[in-house]
């Protein structure tokens, strides 16, 4: 019995941090969408890129 309720523990707890994992991931896309798009209409004149790539 409590190897069934270890085991159930683990599963929640993966559950959660994978959760907050996705989470933050996507935080970190919008706030990277964000400058990617303050980027485009900032950039100079004649289409000039401002990155190097």
């Amino acid at each position: 019995m409590s190897v069934l309720l270890l085991a159930l523990l683990i599963v929640i707890v993966l559950f959660v941090l994978g959760f907050a994992v996705v989470k933050f991931l996507i935080w970190v896309a919008i706030v990277l969408a964000i400058i990617w798009v303050i980027g485009f209409f900032v950039r100079g004149v004649e289409g000039s890129r401002w990155y190097r790539w």
